[in-house]
């Protein structure tokens, strides 16, 4: 009998279903997708999203050596993320926060100390567009515990992310110093191969510098340092790599830059730096954008712009940009 059964399972353990192609050609989809993102509408890769989500998971819950089943929970966790900065994206933040947890599992599961810091980033950015910015920084803070041996890239991001939160809260030293972590891991960095994921996974030169002036535009008499740190966004990412340009992040720093001109008592200069943005097709117009032009739009309402006739036609603009985001199109 126990021969019996021993041969059972021997028979039981051989039984795979799924094999080292198989996941290679996981992993280039995923690849593929990561690096869609930040080019291409959500409405062009939103179903190869959910149907690569959904693939990873029915292998996930079959059987596999459990070598195939770390390599399953890195890409289930990979993109668990992009499905989750997709429902951030169309203003779904409850489902943009069930996903992310879903990615810290799989990045535990795979014991991959890169994707777990990682998903803490990418719950402080749901929590940053949620307007939750205490929970922001604490996300990121929690993030950087996991990255202080890493080199890649998001050992950067984190402490990016949490300057931001600190900034939108009004809190100066925290703020500083957490754009100063951020100064000291660039220095530091060396990629690791969430980086050679690129795409969403590597946060480069160009998007740092937006984060910085993202930070310096919520900071009382730094508005010049917003604008000279969201130029230097905007020049690194049209001189930069091609595959480092993403159209929301360029987006993004073209908001802060008509923010900081606005505080900065310079709307033809704002109006000028938020023309492309508004330009932007629905299909583009994801939460980030949305909210970004919308805080523009707050400080044109300012009482020394009430008789601004520049001011009064940019927020009308903006109104109409903001009637149809990309979370109002059809499913």
């Amino acid at each position: 009998m126990a021969t019996r059964r021993a041969a059972r399972f021997a028979t039981f353990a051989e039984i795979d279903n799924v094999g080292p192609e198989a996941i290679a050609q996981i992993q280039d989809d995923v690849v593929h997708l990561a690096n869609a993102y930040i080019h291409e509408p959500l409405t062009a890769i939103m179903a190869d999203l959910i149907e690569e989500q959904d693939t990873v998971f029915r292998l996930l819950e079959g059987k596999q050596k459990p070598a195939l089943s770390r390599d399953l929970y890195l890409l289930a966790g990979v993109i668990s993320g992009l499905t989750s900065k997709a429902s951030q994206d169309l203003g779904r933040f409850h489902d943009a926060m069930t996903h992310a947890r879903t990615l810290y599992v799989c990045a535990d599961n795979a014991e991959h100390e890169g994707l777990r810091a990682w998903a803490r980033g990418l719950q402080s950015l749901i929590a940053y567009w949620a307007g939750r910015p205490q929970e922001a920084a604490r996300y990121a803070r929690s993030g950087s515990e996991y990255a202080a041996d890493l080199t890649g890239s998001v050992a950067a991001w984190l402490p990016a992310l949490e300057a931001r939160a600190w900034a939108q809260m009004g809190m100066v030293e925290e703020a500083n110093a957490a754009l100063g972590q951020a100064f000291d891991r660039r220095e530091a960095h060396r990629p690791d191969d969430l980086d050679a994921i690129g795409g969403l996974f590597a946060f480069s030169p160009a998007k740092q510098r937006y984060y910085a002036a993202g930070t310096y535009v919520c900071l009382d008499d730094e508005q010049e340092r917003a604008q000279a740190e969201a130029l230097s966004a905007l020049d690194l990412f049209e001189h930069g790599r091609p595959e480092d340009r993403s159209f929301s992040d360029e987006a993004g720093a073209r908001a802060e830059l008509a923010l900081a001109r606005v505080h900065s008592s310079h709307v033809d200069g704002a109006r000028e730096a938020l023309a492309p943005v508004l330009a932007l097709e629905p299909e583009r117009r994801i939460g980030g954008i949305i909210t970004s032009a919308g805080r523009v739009h707050h400080a044109l309402r300012s009482r020394r712009y009430i008789s601004s006739p520049v001011a009064r036609d940019l927020r009308e603009e903006i109104e109409s940009f903001c009637r149809v985001p990309a979370a109002a199109l059809p499913a």
